[in-house]
């Protein structure tokens, strides 16, 4: 929290004031994050143009948000797998949309079933923002390597 109200510029117990304890600041943030995304995700219009063109729309609006807040990264490991889950459940349903339009029209691979590629496409993700944090690669390199990485699983070609 002090490193929090450092980086506010205001005092710890400012901070205080507003959240109680790391965990509702933590809360906080993840709900802030997830608001963000879910709104660049509408604003993306996925439901428009090819799923391949859509699918890469969605990634580069996620990974905004993994770049405003990088500690996300921290936050999650906090996390159970149901409540990872329940988090991530309005981009999953946004994504599964898209799978499934996808797949219907014969540009996702269709030998993959759904939840798969859901569960892949947040795995690549936390990895690329991971990569990010460790100082591995560049928040742009990792963003190319998610976008081919999850067009490739998804058995899409590029648009």
């Amino acid at each position: 929290m002090r490193e929090i109200a450092r980086a506010a510029g205001v005092s710890r117990q400012t901070v205080y004031a507003h959240y109680p304890s790391r965990e509702a600041l933590a809360r906080a943030v993840q709900e802030r994050s997830l608001a963000a995304t879910v709104a660049a995700m509408d604003a993306a219009e996925l439901d428009d143009g090819p799923a391949p063109a859509a699918l890469d729309r969605l990634v580069r609006a996620g990974w905004g948000t993994l770049e405003r807040y990088p500690v996300l990264m921290d936050l999650r490991v906090e996390l159970s797998p149901e409540e990872e889950l329940a988090l991530h459940r309005p981009i999953l349903e946004r994504l599964e949309r898209l799978v499934t339009r996808g797949q219907r029209s014969g540009e996702f691979d269709c030998a993959l079933p759904g939840p798969w590629l859901l569960t892949s496409f947040l795995a690549l993700s936390h990895a690329a923002a991971e990569e990010v944090r460790a100082g591995r690669l560049t928040a742009e390199r990792a963003l190319e390597a998610l976008r081919a990485s999850v067009l490739r699983v998804f058995g899409a070609q590029p648009g």
